[in-house]
């Protein structure tokens, strides 16, 4: 018989367990069995020793089994797409919608904000009447009329993640592979998918900011989910500077709705959405290869038609029904606007884009103790590009604040994030690798 007390005591000393003991401290993080306390251990002895192959599978069923196990009869295949976090990265918001116009059902279950990265169901909530939190029946009402839908993991979906997601965020447990797979996984495996991509970030954004560490968690990842018979790939890509030139959660819902309409706008985030939904599609069967597929979602794109997509589900969670056409003036904004300078000329050599999120994050825009209450209007917008020639007066960033004292803190904040040098960086690029290869 498990115990939770003893099942720690072993990850600590580095034994480790077996799928079936993991199995049960997933589901059990359901219930009475685990404590708040003996959950935070839990998190902080996985992160310093690991689990293992077989461990790492059992607790993501385990966690994946603590509630429903969706299925779905929908007249196309239920696709979805995850990121692994990053600073300015709304692409689900232009993918679920453009995935549903080439022929995929989308119930992508998503999260909060986490450590220094956004969350994209804090994004949602910035659009006014969004309500993220619906029961499966509703779920399925709204994938089946609006073909996509992105919610939060309710009490019935997963619901031990949404409790050991909360304490890593508070307990600096937030980059175990063991975990993050965990997490992932349960979530997705629970919506009843029939495919899945990955989007695994490395740079100095991202939990993983080496290839090294980014290749070990996507071929997790992938190996996981495959096991549990969810067909699965991942890219790993480029966050060594925000995705899109926004950081924040109305912030981000405007570069998200500029890169919706404008084919011209935001090429980096379109380019990671078109690459992520080309595999996707080819690996769904929806198209003939990688490249056909990207040609669809760029396609979804540029017609218009992921936008009006997105707005109908806006609009079928509550949002305003004008969503598409209003947009600009709906999104709630900040107090406080203040442009970012560096005070001499240069080129922009390196970013701390980590440091970028924790800015949002201190701004209001983000969680410090489990349970704050975000301001949505917060955050950095207009955000430089590596490699961008400044002068002295050039704006590099824009400051989105609540109050005069928070601004003066993050215009300080975003220049000491920012490197300057007198030769152009060589250019990273956006897409690493696709795993498997």
């Amino acid at each position: 018989m498990s115990d939770a007390r003893s099942l720690i005591a072993r990850i600590r000393a580095g034994g480790g367990v077996s799928a079936d003991e993991a199995r049960w401290f997933g589901a059990g993080l359901n219930g009475r069995e685990i404590t708040d306390a003996q959950a935070g251990a839990f998190a902080m002895a996985v992160c310093l020793n690991g689990l293992g192959p077989q461990a790492r599978v059992g607790l993501t069923e385990g966690m994946r089994d603590s509630g429903d196990v969706l299925s779905w009869d929908l007249p196309g295949p239920v696709l979805d797409k995850h990121s692994t976090g990053g600073v300015g990265d709304p692409v689900s918001l232009l993918l679920a919608p453009a995935l549903a116009a080439c022929g995929a059902f989308v119930p992508m279950i998503s999260g909060r904000g986490l450590g220094h990265t956004g969350g994209t169901l804090d994004k949602l909530e910035a659009i006014p009447g969004y309500v993220c939190e619906v029961g499966p029946s509703r779920l399925d009402h709204v994938v089946r009329n609006a073909g996509c839908a992105i919610v939060g993991p309710t009490g019935r979906v997963a619901p031990s993640d949404k409790r050991l997601y909360a304490i890593r965020d508070v307990t600096a447990t937030v980059e175990s592979i063991d975990l993050i797979t965990a997490s992932i996984l349960s979530k997705k495996l629970a919506a009843g998918l029939g495919g899945l991509v990955l989007d695994v970030k490395t740079g100095s954004g991202a939990f993983m900011e080496n290839m090294e560490d980014a290749t070990a968690l996507a071929e997790a990842l992938v190996s996981v989910a495959n096991d549990a018979g969810c067909a699965t790939s991942a890219l790993i890509t480029d966050m060594s500077q925000p995705l899109a030139d926004a950081a924040g959660n109305a912030v981000e819902i405007r570069a998200v709705m500029e890169a919706l309409t404008n084919p011209k706008a935001q090429r980096r985030l379109r380019e990671v959405t078109v690459t992520l939904g080309g595999v996707l599609l080819a690996d769904a069967g929806l198209a003939s290869d990688v490249q056909d597929g990207a040609e669809e979602i760029a396609a979804a794109l540029s017609s218009g038609q992921a936008a009006e997509g997105f707005a109908r589900m806006v609009a079928a969670m509550g949002g305003p029904e004008d969503f598409l056409e209003s947009w600009q003036r709906l999104l709630p904004e900040a107090n406080v606007l203040r442009e970012v300078t560096l005070g001499c000329a240069g080129c922009i050599t390196a970013m701390d884009t980590r440091a970028l999120g924790e800015v949002v994050v201190h701004l209001g825009g983000g969680r410090l103790r489990d349970g704050d209450r975000i301001d949505p209007a917060v955050g950095l917008s207009g955000i430089a590009r590596l490699g961008a020639r400044v002068e002295a007066r050039t704006p590099v960033a824009m400051v989105h604040a609540s109050d005069e004292q928070k601004a003066d803190w993050a215009v300080k904040a975003v220049r000491a994030a920012m490197t300057l040098g007198t030769a152009r960086p060589d250019a990273i690029p956006l897409i690493h690798a696709k795993v498997p290869a």
